[in-house]
């Protein structure tokens, strides 16, 4: 083999190297990141949920309210 061979073979070995010792940090983080992504919307639709549930609620009648009201 040649010289231009030899680089271009010496070349694509250090990247299936560089390729091989980052893909699964990479595939990891990709990973976290999806699961910060659940986590964040299900807290998002909780707070909403719990939002709506304040909204259906009744007041408690207070003795003040019942005072004013006679």
């Amino acid at each position: 083999m040649n010289t231009a061979t030899d680089n271009i073979v010496g070349t694509l070995v250090v990247v299936a190297i560089f390729v091989t010792l980052a893909l699964p940090s990479l595939l990891g983080l990709a990973r976290d990141r999806r699961i910060d992504r659940q986590l964040r919307e299900a807290e998002q639709a909780r707070q909403a949920q719990d939002a709506d549930r304040a909204a259906r609620v009744r007041p408690a009648i207070t003795a003040q309210d019942v005072t004013r009201a006679a």
